[in-house]
């Protein structure tokens, strides 16, 4: 860890013990092992953010053709409020970008009002919704399918760190 804070780095599949117990403290309906498995062998960047004691959250991005889709984006919920969701979600923004990518997808639950905020603090956009989406615990919430496109000289899309 540096001066300024957690370091990103990528993720292995021997941080997946780390990660998972992440995914359970800030989800009720958490990923599986398997699903961070299976990213990360298609080759899909996933990116951790790493300090002294531990990861304090994760990432992960797919890529196909021009388009990436921010798959993950969490922070450990003792670490939250700190920046380091905006810090996570302007890396895979930045590895969509280095890779090509034209435009960056992602789905958020509505009721996830601080993510929603991030996003369009970032420049993503709503552009739809997809119908019971999420598991609940009294059955199913819509997602809000949100946006960004990746102009190569905009540098107001991703703001410096």
């Amino acid at each position: 860890m540096s001066a300024a804070g957690p370091s990103l780095r990528p993720m292995f599949v021997d941080d997946l013990d780390a990660v998972m117990e992440i995914e359970l403290r800030a989800y009720p309906f958490p990923w599986t092992r398997g699903i961070f498995q299976d990213c990360l062998q298609a080759g899909y960047p996933g990116r951790v953010l790493e300090q002294a004691d531990g990861l304090v959250g994760y990432g992960m991005l797919s890529l196909a053709a021009d388009e990436a889709h921010v798959l993950n984006v969490c922070v450990d919920p003792l670490c939250q409020s700190r920046g380091h969701g905006r810090r996570l979600l302007r890396e895979l923004v930045r590895v969509a970008r280095q890779r090509g990518a034209q435009r960056v997808f992602l789905e958020v639950r509505p009721s996830n009002t601080s993510a929603i905020a991030l996003y369009h603090s970032e420049g993503f956009n709503e552009i739809g919704r997809r119908p019971r989406y999420y598991p609940t615990d009294t059955g199913r919430e819509d997602a809000l399918v949100m946006a960004m496109e990746l102009v190569a000289d905009d540098i107001s899309v991703m703001p410096r760190l």
